[in-house]
């Protein structure tokens, strides 16, 4: 196996790692560990507000997994290339805590995402995220579900 290949490689293993490990086991003291002491996220909130290193990004981390403290993140697809992963990821779990800003509700939700994330030294370096944040507010009831029908799916004209 050529060193490109092997490098993607063991970039898509930190990406796999990071969800089952940071995520699905709820082992904050990793986030060190992967993530680069200086890396940026992008994507994580409502604005476009990029998240610095471990401090900001524990903020994000916090308030999901109060939230959603049974939360699972499934990996559905990994391509990497040179020193970039691409991920979409199926996120469920039950809304049980405060973390969201609205009072538990006890429902179960199911939401999607994609990221991109840069690997510099073995670790994150950079990502770049787009979660479906809508869908999991709808279900949680913080804001009102769609009526009608889907205005980008209806026809027009």
């Amino acid at each position: 196996m050529d060193t490109a290949r092997t490098r993607e490689s063991e970039n898509k293993a930190l990406v796999r790692r990071w969800f089952e490990e940071v995520w699905n086991q709820g082992r904050e003291e990793l986030i060190e560990e992967l993530r680069a002491p200086d890396a940026v996220g992008f994507g994580l909130g409502e604005t476009s507000v990029p998240v610095q290193g471990a401090s900001g990004f524990k903020v994000f981390y916090r308030n999901l997994r109060s939230a959603l403290p049974d939360l699972h993140v499934t990996v559905e697809h990994l391509v990497a290339e040179e020193d970039m992963v691409a991920a979409r990821i199926q996120v469920e779990g039950t809304h049980m805590g405060p973390g969201l800003g609205v009072p538990p509700t006890g429902q179960s939700v199911l939401f999607s995402g994609m990221l991109i994330a840069r690997m510099s030294g073995g670790r994150i370096a950079e990502s770049w995220n787009n979660l479906d944040q809508l869908g999991l507010l709808r279900q949680v009831g913080a804001l009102p579900s769609a009526a009608g029908p889907d205005r980008f799916l209806a026809k027009r004209g």
